[in-house]
């Protein structure tokens, strides 16, 4: 028996899943608190083993977002999910974020191509475009947006919230908007367990998320 958690917290959303044999037995979310994945999610990582009557021991890996999306999140979840894996020895499983919300779609909106979007400041976005055979058209990448961006693939769905910004722009387009769409955990449950049967593990020690761009912080302000 194969027992996967999963950890998703590459945007607001912090979630967490548990899988047994490929298949989602525990969801457990939190979708309007903000970046509060530091306070949260070891909670909801011991509601959902608590759910299920198990404890950490009975994991056979874990499986964690990694990235693209906001930099402090990929690095919470990924240290948690490195340390769950240091300590019980089982092997680290990493999910890209997109690929994760592109599941959740296809399941949704399964005859259209599927464009997930994560927010990465002014009109940039972190994107991929998958057709309905789930080839991947557009490669992950950072884009600059405007009114005429990804036009060589409508009709498609575009979700997340890299998306939202984006509706008045693209108005007029053969692009479907649905806002009900956000990354989860369970995203990851079929992706993580082909992984698992696969062995296709990370070296847990030098594991990083793929962050897609550098981490830019402000300037501090001076003092007069």
């Amino acid at each position: 028996m194969t027992t996967i958690l999963h950890i998703e917290t590459a945007t607001k959303v912090c979630s967490v899943a548990l899988s047994v044999d490929g298949e989602l037995k525990q969801l457990q979310e939190l979708k309007d608190d903000g970046y509060a994945h530091g306070e949260q999610l070891t909670i909801l990582i011991q509601r959902v083993f608590d759910l299920q009557g198990i404890t950490s021991e009975k994991l056979s890996a874990v499986s964690v977002s990694a990235g693209p999306g906001s930099y402090t999140g990929l690095r919470i979840g990924v240290s948690t999910a490195k340390g769950l894996c240091y300590a019980l020895g089982i092997p680290l499983i990493a999910v890209n974020t997109l690929e994760s919300m592109a599941a959740i779609g296809k399941t949704k909106h399964p005859a259209l191509s599927l464009c997930p979007m994560i927010d990465a400041r002014r009109m940039e976005v972190f994107s991929f475009i998958v057709n309905t055979q789930s080839e991947i058209v557009k490669a992950v990448s950072a884009d600059v947006l405007d009114e005429h961006s990804y036009a060589d693939f409508e009709p498609f769905v575009c979700f997340g919230d890299g998306a939202m910004k984006m509706q008045e722009l693209w108005v007029n387009r053969q692009i479907t908007f649905d806002p009900a769409l956000e990354p989860s955990a369970s995203g990851q449950v079929s992706i993580a367990y082909q992984k698992y049967l696969k062995q296709e593990f990370e070296d847990v020690a030098y594991f990083e998320p793929d962050y897609l761009k550098e981490f830019y912080q402000a300037p501090a302000s001076k003092k007069n």
